[in-house]
């Protein structure tokens, strides 16, 4: 069996420790710091006394001394969908990611999720002290609280869509050209009619749906109908299913705007025995895990959330060491499955 010594007298602080080693707290500070001012005999002396009384360093301390609070914050602006939750396939998928490639950098995260309510609502995430860097999942309506922002302070990614003359930096994928995939495969799958389901105010779901005006645009088709579906899960199935009882009949190709609206509208075709895709074919956008398990399995544009993730850590890293970090418009892929 194996015996575990308890130290007899815990120390507290650094001046204890001092007083124990016969040396003065600076010396103990920067000895347990691993500088090189200090003799490697007195660091592994200090190191062991610290060892058998039980002493951990305050690493808050430590970091107030180095104006660096080791935490990233991941803030996700709700200002376009208030009722959406956390738990939102697409924001778990996206929040693993970035927590895996914060913590392996010797990070801590904290997470916010944020109704925006007042202009300043970034402003005071970004002056809170708590933090080092930014990350945030989406731009919702908040482009332009972002691009005030990011005019003064640096450590700030989004992820999202990249505009002509953009001030922050932003990863994420061409969403128009996205959309454009998207309604391409529809018409090639011979729709005429096409619809998005998606609300238009936010960048990124207005880049999809003009990327699928596009497609239609280019093949000589009548613009899509555009139908505002809530990303909120307790609302976006009622909203889908008034959207195909007014228009059912006037549609023949379904572009949604994330996989979920897509998931949702196959569910409300099916209720009304309407087959996909030989009734009517559907696409979605991400391609989350679930994409792949459904039957029948999605047809979808995907989105690199592994990469994007990495993406978006280096550059906030770079920007917290004070080098300059461009933003990345990744390319969309259409992952072509069952429903379309």
């Amino acid at each position: 069996m194996t015996h575990f010594r308890e130290p007899s007298t815990r120390i507290r602080n650094i001046t204890e420790l001092a007083r124990i080693a016969g040396v003065s707290p600076g010396t103990v500070s920067r000895a347990l710091a691993g500088k090189a001012l200090v003799s490697r005999e007195t660091r592994e002396r200090i190191q062991r006394i610290a060892d058998e009384h039980g002493f951990r360093p305050n690493q808050m301390a430590s970091r107030l001394r180095s104006q660096k609070t080791g935490v990233i914050g991941v803030v996700v602006p709700l200002g376009h969908e208030r009722r959406q939750h956390l738990s939102d396939p697409f924001f778990t998928a996206m929040l693993g990611q970035l927590a895996e490639q914060v913590t392996e950098r010797d990070y801590d995260l904290m997470l916010s999720r944020v109704i925006p309510d007042a202009d300043d609502w970034l402003e005071r995430i970004v002056d809170s002290g708590m933090l080092d860097g930014v990350l945030l999942i989406g731009q919702s309506t908040e482009y332009d609280a972002i691009e005030r922002v990011a005019g003064w302070y640096r450590p700030l990614v989004a992820w999202g869509s990249t505009m002509p003359g953009q001030v922050h930096c932003a990863v994420g994928v061409d969403n128009r050209l996205g959309g454009q995939l998207a309604g391409e495969r529809l018409i090639a799958r011979g729709c005429r009619r096409l619809a998005f389901l998606g609300e238009v105010r936010t960048t990124e779901l207005a880049e999809r749906f003009r990327g699928l005006s596009d497609a239609a645009a280019a093949a000589g088709l009548e613009a899509p109908v555009q139908f505002d579906t809530h990303l909120a899960s307790d609302i976006m199935a009622g909203e889908i299913a008034a959207h195909l009882d007014a228009a059912v009949e006037r549609i023949d190709g379904i572009a949604a705007a994330s996989d979920m609206i897509a998931m949702n509208a196959m569910r409300a075709l099916a209720d009304r025995g309407l087959r996909v895709p030989d009734d009517m074919p559907v696409t979605g956008f991400d391609d989350l895990p679930l994409a792949e398990q459904i039957v029948p399995r999605l047809t979808t544009v995907r989105q690199d959330i592994a990469a994007g993730a990495a993406a978006m850590v280096d550059a906030l890293l770079k920007r917290i060491g004070g080098q300059e970090a461009a933003g990345v418009v990744m390319i969309p892929e259409l992952v072509v499955r069952d429903t379309a």
